[in-house]
Formats: C-alpha cells, structure tokens, sequence
C-alpha cells in the first residue's frame, strides 16, 4: 500500500495538476492556432499570390497508378502518390511561429507582473529599541563623557 499512497501523494501535488492543465489548454490552444492558420492567415496569401491553396502545393515524386485489371483478374495493385507535401509543412512552421509568439508575450507578461511586485515599496517600521539596547547606549554615553 506505500506504493499506492506515494503515487496519489504524487499526483495530486500542485505541480502535476498544474502541468496537466497546461498540457491540455496547450493542446487547445495549438488546435486553435492550426485553424487559425489554416482557416484565415493562409488563404489571403493564397489569394495574393495567384489563388493558391497552401495545402495543396507539393512536389510529386511518384504518380499514384491504378489498379491494372483484365477482366475480373488483377494483373497489378494500385500504388498511391508519393510526394512531398511543403504546403502543409509551410503551415505547420506558420504555426509554430504563432504559438512560439504567443508563450514568448505570455511569458513576458508574467515576468513584467512578477517584476512589478518585486519593486512594491518595503515599509520598514523603525523598531523600538530593547532594554539590553537602552542600557548598552547609555553606558556607551557615560564612557565618551569621560
């Protein structure tokens, strides 16, 4: 059973729940950039540059052929394109930059706030001085007088 508790003692922490959250709003949020991507940033510049869809440009290194048929007999399988597809890596990078920008402020403005209290004004009250203190002082002054 210690094997149990340490594991829930584990996972319920603070830094593995706050973790997981970030994961899954990561996620989230990635999906959300992708779309926006996608959906709105790209098809402007395919537009401005001729009516090209992103996701559709590739280099295509192999055509993909038919299956090859003599009646009901198959005399060869059916073989599938191979290309390589740069308009969704193109987007894929697009994407990264967004979602890189966006911790980079997100992160900026944590460590602004965190700077901000850090600068809060320190109230020092000027403490009042023990009796050990008093005494030592007043001797201090006896002996200079001398």
């Amino acid at each position: 059973m210690g094997f149990v508790k340490e594991f829930r003692d584990f996972a319920v922490k603070g830094n593995v729940l706050d973790m997981a959250v970030g994961i899954i709003i990561g996620g989230a949020f990635g999906k959300i950039v992708s779309s926006f991507v996608s959906d709105v940033v790209m098809p402007p510049i395919g537009f401005l540059l001729g009516g090209v869809d992103f996701k559709d440009l590739k280099v295509v290194i192999k055509d993909a052929q038919p299956a090859v048929m003599e009646g009901a007999t198959k005399l060869s399988d059916a073989t599938t394109e191979v290309a390589l597809n740069y308009g969704a890596f193109i987007n894929t990078i697009i994407d990264f930059i967004i979602i890189a920008f966006a911790v980079f402020l997100m992160v900026k403005a944590v460590n602004y706030a965190k700077k901000k209290e850090g600068q809060k004004p320190v109230v020092v009250e000027d403490p009042k001085p023990s009796n050990q203190e008093i005494l030592l002082s007043e001797i201090r002054d006896l002996l200079k007088n001398k």
